[in-house]
């Protein structure tokens, strides 16, 4: 049976006892009624100042058979409830900026809890609760002046080194992608790792550590060596030193203290995981309250399995075609200052993203065997797409995984694979990017040809993307990327999409490319929209679109039920591109520009500072993807973009052209890829939908709770106000 309970502020002389003070009288002015059922606990956050609103009230529990925890934000006269617990005994604690965590408290559901918030004692203390992105914001980046670079012998940054913004993109999409850059395990330098001359030489040592040397040896030669390096220690150093974060940031206010976090503990400390999937974009009615299925990419063949109703955790091995692929356990390394010489990663099949389909089975982009492509894929074959544009590696493959059966499919595909979606046509089509620019094509399965037949051959297709260069609307012979334009002929472009998005209104796909500034092939970052044609590897043209100047490094995609385009930038902004709002063509030689239509962009900076010195009107702010919430499955409306801004450890939405972000405070250094949502119960108002996600970054261990940290699924909620229960 449901209880009801109410506590009221006026009669709360016991929690400000606690600062040997009285009630003031405007505490007791704004006294009200906290309700609660018997599956919630709820009760009033004070401080020496009286009541604390928007700092988060965070309940955990270890009784279920995974971590739990539930996060609720007070409202403006420090009330709080959190809804819906399973019966289990609690630890609740106040987290919010200008605090540390308050003592913590045992309580169960069905009780009224007032907790004393504990103010920070110095402004150090309080920077400790600060998103990442306070403090890699410190970093020093080189002023526009150093650049194109003079090289080793001059300023140490290198000639291919064009702008400032290629510098900045790298710092986000080589580093921070896949480390939460400002978390504690990152601005502080280990004494474990040695004794150095100094910290440069110590953040040399520092990433030759664990499996992921090789990217991140990549990714500072980008930068030059010395001088990439050297920056990230005069950071550290001053950090060390005690400099503290020039901008701070403010609490939840308005509907962001609506949201409640709910999470659950999964995998194992040694996995991380790249993305999450809960049900099929086209449908989020499809698969509900079912199980949540998690890609571990490069640290197991495992993939983990939530059951949010029951709290259980179980993991499924992913198999593959060759015994000979190679496993991640083998990649060269040094030892780690958390796991010492331990190779903890341990894939063959570098389970990239999940999908799902509309019989609720789960498609991955997994490795099934060693790069080198079979016979049909390569020059010579007689296979449409080999014609047109042979292959002879690929990194990843096709799974598809039926829960129902709990049996494998493991499709042998030509192209690299990366992301994947289903498209809205007749064949269902899968539509899935490449990653890196590399094999410069876009690749599709006819999932209907595929089911009927087995044919893994003859169902899959891919196309070079082709720009219509010489105006004529149809596609033609063309030059290739490296040769100059032929006013006769088309041009080959050698970008392959990073994101894709089957477009919900027509049968085009969008796509993105990855900024290229880093070698001999410059390109800027493109948002394509493909158009297949009848037989799309000989058909299919592409229109190519860069943001306007002030917008660069442009990172996933998705498209609004209308078909407006979202992307998110490494210039610190999101964006929308309106294909609708161009004026004129999008061919001729000019296309291969992608400046055709700078009417159709809108840009929006993130909240949060730039990077100190940087003097371009964008945030240090670093989203990893965006997605679009087309049918209100979290609760801020329909078509709504949402970014998984990392620097900022929250996601982050636009509502009616405003921001609206919504920090994970615990554990800190919430790092999340991707997000899809699910609606359980259309008819259960907030409680039957749901946004889900989950950990993201490589490095778990660099972020609260240590080596101890499991990767967390994450489900989030927009109640009607901060006390509906």
């Amino acid at each position: 049976m449901t209880i009801k309970q109410a506590l009221y502020l006026g009669a709360a002389a016991t929690v400000l006892a606690a600062f040997g003070a009285a009630a003031p009288n405007e505490v007791r002015a704004q006294a009200a009624a906290v309700a609660i059922d018997d599956d919630d606990i709820g009760g009033v956050v004070t401080g020496p100042r009286g009541p604390e609103a928007g700092v988060w009230v965070i309940a955990e529990t270890n009784d279920l058979s995974t971590k739990f925890a539930k996060i609720v934000v007070t409202d403006d006269q420090g009330r709080y409830v959190i809804p819906d617990l399973p019966k289990a005994n609690y630890t609740i604690w106040v987290r919010g900026y200008g605090l540390v965590d308050s003592p913590k408290v045992q309580s169960a559901p069905g009780k009224l809890v007032n907790l004393t918030a504990t103010p920070a004692p110095s402004e150090a203390a309080a920077a400790e609760y600060y998103p990442g992105m306070y403090w890699y914001a410190m970093l020093e980046i080189p002023g526009k002046d150093q650049f194109p670079g003079t090289g080793a012998k001059g300023n140490g940054i290198p000639e291919f080194m064009k702008s400032q913004n290629f510098w900045i993109d790298t710092v986000k999409n080589a580093c921070q992608s896949c480390h939460a850059l400002g978390s504690n395990g990152v601005r502080h330098l280990s004494s474990k790792l040695g004794t150095f001359k100094n910290s440069t030489e110590a953040w040399e040592r520092r990433i030759q550590s664990g499996q992921a040397m090789a990217n991140m040896a990549l990714a500072i030669n980008r930068l030059g060596p010395a001088k990439g390096l050297s920056l990230y220690a005069d950071w550290t150093d001053r950090i060390a030193k005690g400099e503290l974060p020039f901008a701070r940031p403010e609490r939840p206010k308005g509907i962001e203290r609506n949201v409640v976090i709910t999470m659950w503990d999964w995998s194992t400390p040694k996995i991380y995981l790249h993305d999450a999937i809960s049900s099929d974009k086209r449908n989020p009615r499809l698969n509900a309250n079912g199980l949540i299925y998690g890609s571990p990419e490069e640290a197991a063949d495992l993939v983990p399995v939530l059951d949010p109703v029951k709290n259980t955790t179980t993991m499924i091995k992913h198999p593959y075609l060759d015994p000979k692929t190679p496993s991640t356990k083998e990649n060269t390394m040094g030892p780690s200052v958390y796991w010492g010489e331990d190779p903890i990663w341990d894939s063959h099949t570098s389970i990239h993203n999940p999908i799902m389909d509309e019989k609720g089975r789960v498609w991955f982009t997994a490795k099934l065997r060693p790069d080198e492509n079979p016979a049909f894929c390569k020059q010579g074959s007689d296979h449409p797409s080999a014609k047109v544009a042979p292959l002879a590696t690929s990194g990843r493959q096709l799974s598809m995984y039926d829960p129902k059966t709990q049996k494998w499919s493991l499709i042998n595909t030509c192209f690299n694979t990366h992301h994947l979606y289903f498209g809205h046509d007749a064949n269902n089509t899968l539509w899935i990017s490449q990653g890196g620019p590399q094999s410069g094509v876009v690749g599709w399965l006819n999932t209907r040809l595929y089911e009927e037949t087995g044919d893994e051959v003859k169902a899959q297709g891919w196309t070079p993307i082709i720009v219509d260069t010489n105006g004529n609307g149809k596609r033609d012979a063309y030059v290739e990327a490296n040769q100059p334009l032929d006013p006769s002929k088309d041009k080959r472009v050698m970008a392959a999409f990073y994101g894709v998005q089957p477009s919900p209104v027509d049968n085009t796909v969008w796509g993105q490319s990855m900024d290229v500034g880093f070698s001999r092939m410059e390109q800027p970052g493109y948002i394509i929209h493909l158009i297949p044609g009848d037989n799309p590897s000989e058909t299919a043209l592409a229109e190519l679109f860069v943001p306007p100047d002030e917008g660069y490094g442009s990172r996933g995609i998705d498209l609004t039920t209308d078909g407006v385009v979202w992307t998110v930038l490494s210039s610190g902004h999101m964006a929308s591109f309106d294909r609708r709002k161009c004026t004129r063509p999008i061919n001729g030689p000019e296309a291969i520009t992608g400046k055709l239509c700078p009417e159709g962009w809108t840009l929006y900076k993130f909240p949060g500072p730039q990077f100190k010195g940087v003097t371009d009107q964008g945030s240090a702010e670093h989203a990893y993807y965006v997605w679009v919430d087309r049918y209100n499955t979290l609760g801020l409306g329909e078509n709504v973009p949402i970014a998984s801004t990392n620097g900022g450890e929250s996601l982050t939405a636009i509502v009616d052209g405003k921001f609206v972000t919504l920090r994970v405070p615990y554990p800190m250094g919430f790092f999340t890829k991707n997000a899809d949502g699910r609606i359980d119960d259309p008819n259960a108002g907030w409680k039957g939908r749901g946004l889900w996600t989950t950990s993201g970054t490589r490095t778990n261990f660099h972020g609260e709770g240590g080596v101890e940290a499991q990767p967390k699924v994450f489900k989030l909620q927009i109640r009607p106000n901060p006390l509906a229960g």
